[in-house]
């Protein structure tokens, strides 16, 4: 799910309970306040979102059935997002914490890989950088 306002991590997790599930994973990638050794002010992410929320749930599709999860999902913020806030979650549900880490490790490195979402990060001294929204040193 592609979503404009703030992220709620407490409904995301409150949502993946199961009683079949003794696992919960929620992983929440947020905005940091540096980058490259250069400060950074805040991201801002753009997504042609039929597109991205297509890939995103098909990724989250397979993660289900591979790992035989209870419970997935991925949300993936676009707009200005400032420092300290979450720009994607992921959470699994499992009966077991191996699978549910697992599967929610695959479901985000798939998300930053082939989803098409783009990260632009905006510093401090007004200056920015566009880039795909992949993992970067």
């Amino acid at each position: 799910m592609i979503v404009t306002e703030p992220i709620d991590l407490a409904t995301l997790l409150q949502q993946a309970h199961r009683a079949e599930a003794g696992a919960v994973v929620l992983f929440s990638g947020e905005v940091r306040n540096n980058h490259k050794n250069k400060s950074v002010n805040y991201l801002e992410y753009e997504a042609y979102i039929p597109m991205a929320e297509t890939a995103m749930e098909a990724i989250v599709q397979q993660a289900i059935q591979q790992w035989q999860l209870q419970y997935a999902a991925a949300v993936h913020r676009i707009g200005k997002i400032k420092v300290s806030e979450s720009a994607v979650a992921v959470i699994t549900a499992h009966a077991h914490r191996n699978e549910a880490y697992e599967a929610n490790q695959y479901i985000i490195e798939r998300i930053k890989s082939e989803v098409p979402i783009w990260k632009c990060e905006h510093y401090t001294d007004g200056t920015h950088e566009w880039g795909k929204n992949e993992r970067s040193l």
